[in-house]
């Protein structure tokens, strides 16, 4: 439905231009101090005309808590958080209201509710992951905290370019200082001018965001169905474009034999570590207390100014340029939600541990 998570649990709401945008996060722990500032850096990286690379639309995503915090610490209470649409133009999408758009949910939608929000794709639009990286912020801010995990994700492909990138150091200032958040200074210059060719011929490229959780406590993840790595899987694979998932080694493991793929354990002063990563960091579904690994594919942006066959809502097939404000790449803007759904799982997962070990619980 609209709820992710068991204990921390996030529901997000609104439409591309409705009034507003949001989440409400219940089961967050109380006293937990949380900073608004790094809620808003987060939505600040995911929020639109950032450059010439990205949708124009200007939005700037102020966030806005209304329940849930007092004095800088969490309740216990449910959270509620607003964040205002200041640049909707639902007319602008006037003449696609009885257009099936290709590879978008128009279609989708229409057959299975009967009914559906055409002004932007509705509910439907990335702009609903607003709520779900402000939420994401906060988990964020719970997991340093609580254990030292830190989350950094960045852009590792768009298109053919393919970055080199070492995850284990790279650092948010690093991402932070490339328009398409790659770290690696030749590849984030191809790619801008890559997803600059596809947007003045009007037509948009996909790519791959990498991320990475560092100082991951040992034992999170629950027995076969929900997997620590299969909640990931979920998370990822929940996020609009995306088209595929993978950890660790991922696809590559099908080319290796067990004796090179097999992550040998050693004692490395009292604590079982592994010498290779090739599970990255989940072993039977379970953090290993290695570094999580993870890459997501994003397809490219259905919304381009190319001519594409298509139908509208009765059937008549017809020849669709679309108009409107849309990224010809979503690749840099998707970094900061990859991140906040990984924390989503993660801290969802720590709250399930501590709940197992009232020892360790969260106070």
């Amino acid at each position: 439905m609209n709820t992710f998570g068991q204990l921390f649990r996030v529901t997000t709401w609104g439409e591309s231009h409705g009034g507003a945008v949001g989440a409400v996060i219940d089961g967050c722990p109380a006293k937990l101090k949380v900073d608004i500032q790094r809620i808003q850096f987060d939505l600040d990286r995911r929020r639109p005309g950032q450059s010439h690379l990205t949708t124009p639309r200007q939005e700037p995503d102020q966030v806005e808590i209304l329940s849930g915090i007092f004095e800088g610490k969490t309740l216990g209470t449910p959270i509620l958080i607003l964040v205002r649409n200041k640049d909707a133009r639902p007319s602008a999408y006037e003449h696609l209201k009885d257009v099936y758009r290709p590879s978008h949910a128009d279609m989708t939608y229409q057959e299975k509710y009967g009914i559906r929000n055409w002004q932007g794709g509705g509910r439907a639009s990335a702009r609903e992951t607003v709520g779900r990286v402000a939420a994401g912020a906060i988990a964020k801010q719970i997991l340093y905290e609580q254990c030292g995990t830190e989350i950094v994700g960045y852009v590792k492909q768009i298109h053919k370019v393919l970055a080199e990138i070492n995850p284990q150091t790279t650092t948010i200032d690093q991402i932070e200082q490339s328009l398409v958040r790659c770290p690696d200074p030749q590849a984030s210059k191809e790619m801008v001018n890559s997803i600059d060719r596809a947007r003045q011929e009007g037509d948009s490229l996909g790519g791959v965001v990498e991320s990475i959780a560092r100082n991951v406590p040992v034992g999170l993840g629950e027995p076969v169905f929900d997997k620590l790595k299969a909640d990931l899987a979920k998370g990822m694979m929940s996020i609009p474009a995306t088209m595929g998932f993978q950890i660790g080694s991922g696809f590559n493991s099908t080319t290796m034999k067990a004796s090179e793929h097999n992550d040998s354990f050693y004692n490395d002063e009292g604590q079982i570590r592994t010498r290779t990563n090739h599970s990255g960091g989940i072993q039977g579904g379970i953090s290993n207390g290695e570094n999580i690994l993870i890459q997501t594919a994003f397809k490219p942006t259905a919304t381009i100014r190319k001519d594409q066959q298509t139908v509208d809502i009765d059937g008549n097939e017809i020849v669709l340029s679309a108009r409107g404000r849309h990224d010809p790449c979503v690749l840099p803007r998707a970094v900061p939600i990859v991140e906040a759904m990984m924390a989503l799982v993660l801290v969802d997962h720590l709250l399930r541990q501590n709940a197992k070990n009232l020892e360790n619980s969260v106070s």
